[in-house]
């Protein structure tokens, strides 16, 4: 048996999304094989490999859904419960993770982030961790520097953008918008010779490298982004909103 190679995809060059960049991006949660709380979460979640470390994490896949960067990928972790907690005893990471995942639900239905109404409050009513996974909405994506030599830097999520920021809806347009990079400083690794020094008698470490689907209830881009949607949700316990046609 011959492989023929003449058709396979040019290879990758391995470049980041620029820093900053605003896109529209798609959330894939990669079975961890430990059980979360709820029936659907049943080997959903993902144990920390840290010795002694109780946390169950989130492993998230995200996709850019369209415009220039359609189709990239990257990678994060949230936490769902274990590590630090705060004076009441509730996980500081999971507390993090859930303020994440509500922002998705606002920027994925064009929901107010302020809007409390019992309408609104529905929609974000989730029956398990695992209906999270397929949902599209807008996010600004970071190049976050890698802390071990070893590995190069990464993309990540910045923030996710929501429906009260202007960006949101040039996104959902379909407008390509500049990156508008973090104003946090990227570490810089520092000589370790003196200047007087020669070159070859510096240091040479390196410095640390530190389309949309089915579900997805796209909000139409003449709707302004507070208007929540007039028709009346199903039931929770059927799924979340965006899995509701």
């Amino acid at each position: 048996m011959s492989f023929d190679m003449n058709d396979a995809e040019p290879q990758k060059s391995g470049e980041l999304i620029p820093d900053g960049t605003f896109a529209k991006i798609t959330m894939t949660i990669r079975p961890g094989g430990a059980d979360g709380q709820s029936e659907i979460d049943r080997g959903l979640l993902k144990a920390s490999n840290t010795p002694g470390s109780d946390v169950l994490m989130v492993d998230a896949e995200f996709t850019v859904a369209e415009g220039t960067h359609v189709r990239r990928k990257f990678w994060q972790m949230f936490t769902v419960s274990g590590g630090k907690v705060d004076e009441h005893g509730v996980s500081i990471g999971w507390k993090i993770s859930k303020g994440s995942f509500r922002a998705m639900i606002d920027s994925a239905l064009g929901l107010d982030p302020s809007d409390m109404s019992e309408t609104a409050k529905a929609k974000r009513i989730l029956r398990g961790l695992a209906d999270l996974s397929g949902i599209t909405f807008v996010a600004k994506i970071k190049v976050e520097p890698s802390d071990d030599p070893r590995y190069g830097d990464s993309n990540k999520l910045d923030r996710v953008v929501l429906p009260s920021e202007p960006e949101w809806r040039k996104v959902m347009d379909g407008e390509v918008l500049p990156p508008s990079p973090s104003t946090r400083a990227r570490p810089k690794a520092l000589p370790s010779a003196s200047p007087a020094a020669p070159a070859w008698g510096q240091s040479s470490a390196k410095a640390p490298a530190s389309t949309a689907p089915a579900w997805n209830r796209t909000v139409q881009p003449s709707a302004p982004p507070p208007v929540a949607s007039p028709s009346t949700p199903k039931p929770a316990v059927t799924g979340p909103a965006w899995l509701n046609t």
